[in-house]
């Protein structure tokens, strides 16, 4: 399954001296993702499930989060990502992901 879409860059809130920056996937694609993978068996920690991600000419692996308060996944955006792209908190992002679990 793959997800293309556009979404603002947050900090999260408990870690902002961390600058833990995310974008939060569609509802939608959310739901869907949670119905695919549900089949596949026991989730991994924190419920995360593995994807590949672009944003930009960068693409990595990582994991992506349920968020229960914004009923939608969250995908964390790392600095390295962040600079190449020239990227900041507030800034919105074209990302596809690709659902690897």
């Amino acid at each position: 399954m793959i997800v293309d879409f556009e979404a603002e860059l947050w900090i999260w809130d408990a870690r902002r001296d961390d600058s833990w920056t995310f974008v939060t996937l569609p509802v939608d694609a959310s739901d869907e993702i949670r119905d695919r993978t549900a089949a596949t068996g026991p989730r991994r920690g924190f419920g995360s499930v593995r994807v590949r991600v672009t944003v930009g000419t960068t693409t990595w692996q990582t994991s992506i989060f349920p968020d229960g308060a914004r009923g939608a996944y969250v995908l964390p955006i790392k600095r390295a990502v962040r600079k190449a792209q020239s990227l900041e908190e507030g800034d919105t992002a074209t990302v596809t992901v690709e659902v690897l679990d």
